[in-house]
């Protein structure tokens, strides 16, 4: 085992529930410091973009109150034609474009670069500002609480879990009293369509809550359309990413309103959104994002890749050493290709100019190619 060579921080990928997220000397196991399982993963980063609407994939920072969400640009959007910064004098909300994905380029734009129809962008801005962001846009939040979830195995099972945690009591002998009472007041009505018969006998036992139906929902004689048309949310989790698509987008023909799927390959994210899907998620996006938190010694606090290209959003701690204290950012010499885009300073956000000066403890959100990022972290470390 890595320990036996003193190794500080051990992080192994677990496919068993029971140890993700385990952490810490008071839960180790077999030397291991904390424990990832990329379903549980998935799972959450999912329930995060549910939590607010499911009108974009989502990425939540660690220190600072300023999220990154993704718009697709569409024939009729009213940012065509503009400059990244020309949308904030219509839409009047604080926000910046940073990084807008045009076919197989991945452009940090400049406030000179034009946005053009089926560009995706990737926006920074507070919660509340997105609020007000995709209502102006088109894509008010709408309450999701009839969900059908295709795909009942692995990591369908895990968003299903998720879904339910608010019904779920944390105690198991009163729980399902508590549980009903909790569905009566939140009014979500969940359907899975799982094609395994053993699989859907598993789910009916253990969620007695849940309607589970054993079905295809690929098969051409699908005969239970009708939940896809009143349903307000479709997840499309199976283990076939192509599918997920493929159903995710043809679940929009019947009237669902708001649609996630999974894909491993993060290059199928873009497409997704493109075809429709308003939520594409990739476990290996999920995985680069969450492995940072928990390296402890790093000033790295999180990393975020733009749908499998070469650019990456970090968020990184200056620490007390580091060179660049008391300089001007206009003064930091940073690698090719890389932005400080916001800076979290005492609960403050800043968006940075030039003049700003970098102080201790300082959380920054910055953006640059892959290759970046080591002397990113370098440059802020002690």
């Amino acid at each position: 085992m890595a320990n036996e060579f003193h190794v500080p921080n051990i992080i192994a990928r677990v496919t068993n529930i029971d140890y993700a997220g385990t952490e810490g000397s008071n839960h180790s196991f077999l030397g291991i410091s904390f424990a990832v399982n990329p379903e549980v993963e998935v799972a959450q980063a999912i329930s995060a973009a549910i939590d607010r609407g499911a009108v974009s994939d989502i990425m939540l920072f660690e220190e600072s109150e300023m999220q990154m969400r993704s718009i697709p640009v569409d024939q009729e959007s009213i940012m065509i034609g503009k400059t990244v910064g020309e949308p904030r004098t219509i839409i009047r909300e604080d926000f910046l474009v940073i990084v807008v994905l045009r076919g197989q380029d991945n452009v940090i734009p400049t406030g000179e670069t034009r946005i053009l129809e089926n560009d995706k962008l990737y926006l920074l801005a507070t919660e509340s500002a997105f609020e007000s962001i995709f209502d102006q846009l088109g894509r008010k939040r709408i309450r999701l609480e009839r969900v059908v979830v295709s795909g009942g195995s692995g990591m369908g099972e895990h968003v299903l879990r998720h879904l339910l945690e608010r019904e779920h009591a944390s105690v198991h002998v009163i729980g399902r009293f508590f549980r009903k009472i909790r569905k009566v007041a939140t009014g979500r009505n969940i359907t899975v369509v799982e094609k395994d018969h053993d699989v859907c006998f598993t789910l009916s036992q253990k969620y007695r809550e849940v309607l589970v139906l054993n079905a295809d929902i690929s098969d051409e004689q699908f005969e239970e359309e009708e939940h896809l048309a009143k349903a307000d949310l479709f997840i499309a989790s199976t283990n076939n990413q192509e599918m997920n698509i493929v159903n995710a987008v043809y679940a929009k023909t019947p009237g669902t309103k708001r649609t996630v799927a999974l894909v491993n390959n993060s290059s199928y994210v873009h497409m997704a959104n493109r075809l429709g899907v308003d939520v594409a998620i990739s476990p290996v996006d999920s995985m680069v994002s969450t492995i940072p938190r928990h390296i402890r010694r790093s000033n790295v606090r999180r990393v975020y890749n733009i749908s499998g290209s070469s650019i990456d959003i970090i968020e990184l701690l200056v620490e007390a050493l580091s060179a660049t204290i008391g300089k001007k950012i206009r003064d930091i010499k940073l690698p090719p290709d890389s932005l400080i885009v916001t800076i979290t300073r005492n609960s403050e956000n800043i968006i940075p100019h030039g003049d700003i000066v970098i102080q201790d403890n300082d959380h920054l959100i910055t953006i640059g190619r892959k290759d970046s990022i080591p002397a990113l972290e370098a440059l802020f470390t002690g």
